[in-house]
């Protein structure tokens, strides 16, 4: 607070007037006062608090939470603030890079209002009649009375038939004695019962480092503990340790805000006296906390000095995680001008926490190291990866004693959900598949099996602070337990198990399955070896089947499946972007005369083009490739020596008895197969439509193989001559233009003579302004 601001407080409290009215308000000079800018001063009644409101009549500050920093206004009192900063706190932000909070502040960061007396309860015996207490007196017997009174200024009051009794400096515990013998100085015979009605106010002064120093109009229950919240506590350069209250220039209370905060003693709280004054002296040595404690902050000690261990409690003590071995103290020397900030370690455990502490100490605290001494890691393809104790000659034997350690939990999540009934979800004809559940009936591989070739040791070489990997045999460690292969482990060793699915093994080690279904004698899922072919396959699947339809035999491969649906898809963008482009072009290209029609047609045209698009994206590849076989393939050795690989899927059909077409075709259905028959005749049979591209119609063969128009020859007569198989497609496509030859030539010779006609008029008019 600024010396004017200060002065004009003053006289404000100076004012004249009584020092408040029976009901607990402050009147007269107490009750208003000018202020620098027009600002009025208002101090509350009984337990209030006083507030400062500016010249226009609203509090200041309340828009800037930095006011609060910088000394502005509370928000919630509109009194003025002092700065909560001080000078050690900047001190130790520039050290330490953290802005610690002076401990205790947090306390008084609400308002005063918290913290003023509770109304509406007894009266201690301990309190003195003043004046502006009310007394109230009720009398019966030989006198009949039943009045209030207040006691005036000359500390006495007037009762009725009895005169002029003096009640000042008289306790709450005697009041009752004391007027019973005033009144039976002149009545016999009566009873008479006293009570306390509205006490006074009083006027008591808060100065020294406070946040809003100043007069204040409090109730005569309010203790010394009231006014310091009420006040909102010391400033930054305020002490928490040596809060003084003088009466008449003497000391009669002292207070230690640590022992109330902490410890809720209020042994040492005095109760106050109109024109008391509440002291916050200049705060005394100062240490800061930082580091691994709950309560890092910046602590005030005692005139006589405290110890580390004394600070700490003050904070709630150490964590957990703190390191006790060591702490890092810095300390300001004054004995080397030129370099005054040393820098020391110490324990905090032991007799070093008895040190005492010097004022601008800085105190680091350490968490403890995350390294274990005395454990290994074990991770990877195993049931349990966890920290393991170590001990001393440990191998890897000893860390996996047997197989089941290496099986992870996934098997048996995997494995029991294979069972696992899904209620509300209906089965298909009886049968055990349920579609939506979608249960796992494939024999798949369930089991994350481990590397039995290859496993690895991670240690830290603490010489060369470098990482070293040791890898080992895992079969010859758990199984053989042969040493060479079995390391001994160190403390702090990670021991990582690799799965097969981490690590592409070499084929001989792979494990593969392949589903062979259809007209074979034992359809089924193998288990296939290195180099394994089609054929060899078949006939450990037992052979086929007299049924079985050799020719149309459908092999598909997950791979082929990806790479096909990702070269589907960029066939459909293409595709896109090519149709996109022409509509452009076509469009570009309109003349005026026709545009209303060829625009009609354009945009029946692009409707059908999006359809075959949509219909084109829906597609999904099944990864089948076509094993180019002949026509008269019939047993196992026609197939080719196709190596297999793992997630093969071979189906045989027996032979069907339909060739199918589909397309721009009358009957777009199953013909009856006939042998020797051509592609023309069931043509003729299913009807060609009248909007068929007869000259891109294709052939989809039972192996899966395409016969196209264009590779028989110029003509589309080449194609018509090959003699279809059982369970081939006929596909016929609609044109995808549908504008003819003589419809093009006529509209391109409209837009000639459109060009002619209007280069002739032009011609003339060139021709009429030469003459």
């Amino acid at each position: 607070m600024d010396a004017q601001s200060l002065q004009a407080l003053q006289a404000a409290l100076t004012g004249g007037g009584t020092s408040g009215n029976a009901d607990g308000s402050a009147s007269g000079g107490l009750g208003g006062g000018n202020l620098p800018g027009g600002g009025i001063l208002n101090l509350p009644g009984t337990g209030g608090v006083p507030t400062i409101r500016g010249a226009e009549g609203l509090p200041n500050g309340t828009g800037n939470p930095q006011d609060l920093q910088r000394g502005g206004f509370d928000p919630s009192s509109g009194l003025p603030l002092e700065p909560l900063s001080n000078e050690f706190q900047r001190f130790v932000e520039q050290t330490t890079g953290q802005k610690l909070p002076i401990f205790g502040e947090r306390y008084f960061q609400v308002g005063g209002h918290s913290y003023a007396p509770v109304a509406g309860v007894p009266v201690p015996a301990d309190y003195v009649i003043g004046p502006g207490d009310e007394l109230q007196l009720r009398g019966w017997g030989s006198i009949d009375i039943d009045f209030r009174a207040v006691v005036d200024r000359n500390g006495q009051i007037n009762i009725p038939r009895v005169g002029t009794v003096s009640v000042a400096g008289v306790k709450a515990a005697d009041i009752d004695a004391h007027l019973r013998g005033q009144v039976g100085r002149v009545f016999r015979n009566f009873s008479l019962n006293v009570t306390l009605g509205q006490l006074r106010s009083i006027q008591v002064f808060v100065v020294g480092q406070a946040r809003r120093p100043g007069g204040y109009t409090v109730s005569s229950l309010s203790t010394l503990i009231n006014v310091v919240f009420a006040s909102g506590g010391p400033n930054g350069n305020g002490s928490m340790r040596n809060v003084q209250l003088k009466r008449a220039g003497k000391v009669v209370g002292e207070i230690d805000l640590y022992d109330f905060i902490l410890n809720g003693n209020s042994g040492t709280d005095v109760r106050l006296l109109p024109g008391d004054v509440v002291v916050f002296n200049t705060a005394g040595p100062r240490v800061a906390v930082a580091g691994a404690l709950d309560s890092p902050a910046i602590y005030e000690l005692k005139a006589t000095g405290e110890t580390i261990a004394a600070l700490l409690a003050y904070g709630g003590g150490t964590s957990a995680s703190t390191d006790l071995s060591t702490a890092q103290l810095e300390r300001l020397d004054r004995s080397t001008p030129r370099a005054p900030r040393v820098v020391n370690k110490v324990e905090l455990a032991g007799a070093v926490s008895n040190m005492p502490l010097r004022d601008g100490d800085i105190l680091t605290l350490f968490k403890v190291q995350p390294k274990f001494a005395n454990a290994v890691t074990l991770r990877g393809n195993v049931a349990n990866p966890l920290r393991y104790p170590f001990t001393p000659g440990m191998r890897v034997s000893d860390l996996i004693p047997d197989r089941e350690a290496l099986i992870t939990p996934d098997y048996y999540q995997r494995k029991n959900k294979l069972v696992q009934f899904i209620e509300g979800k209906t089965l298909q004809g009886g049968s055990a598949d349920v579609t939506e559940a979608k249960l796992e009936r494939d024999v798949r591989n369930l089991l994350d099996e481990p590397n039995w070739e290859y496993a690895a040791i991670e240690r830290l070489n603490s010489d060369r602070v470098a990482m070293e990997l040791i890898p080992f045999n895992l079969a010859k460690a758990v199984i053989d337990k042969d040493p060479a292969h079995n390391p001994v482990l160190q403390p702090g060793d990670v021991v990582t198990i690799f799965g097969r699915a981490d690590i592409k093994n070499p084929v001989a080690k792979q494990n593969r399955l392949v589903r062979v279904q259809g007209e074979v004698r034992a359809p089924g899922i193998y288990q296939i070896g290195p180099g394994e072919t089609l054929p060899d396959l078949i006939s450990r699947a037992g052979g086929l089947t007299p049924e079985a339809y050799v020719f149309g035999t459908e092999f598909a491969r997950e791979e082929t499946r990806r790479q096909q649906q990702l070269a589907l898809d960029d066939a459909v963008k293409r595709l896109e972007s090519q149709l996109a482009s022409a509509a452009a072009t076509a469009t570009a290209n309109l003349s005026a005369t026709d545009a209303q029609a060829a625009t009609a047609l354009r945009a029946a045209q692009a409707e059908s083009q999006r359809a075959q698009l949509q219909r084109l994206k829906s597609l999904k590849s099944n990864g089948r490739i076509a094993l180019e076989l002949p026509t008269s393939a019939a047993g196992t050795r026609d197939l080719p020596d196709l190596s297999l690989e793992d997630g093969d899927r071979v189906s045989i059909p027996s032979k069907p008895a339909f060739i199918f077409a589909v397309g721009a075709v009358a009957n777009n259905n199953a013909l009856l197969w006939r042998p020797g028959r051509k592609m023309k005749e069931y043509l003729d049979a299913a009807g060609v439509d009248v909007e068929a591209d007869l000259e891109n119609s294709f052939i989809v063969r039972a192996d899966g193989t395409v016969m196209h128009a264009s590779r028989r020859g110029w003509w589309f007569d080449g194609l018509e001559r090959v003699e279809l198989m059982p369970g081939d497609t006929l596909v016929v496509p609609e044109k995808g233009n549908r504008e003819t030859f003589w419809t093009a030539f006529t509209r391109g010779l409209k837009d000639w003579s459109q060009i002619l006609y209007q280069f002739g008029l032009s011609a003339a008019a060139i021709k009429t302004l030469n003459n």
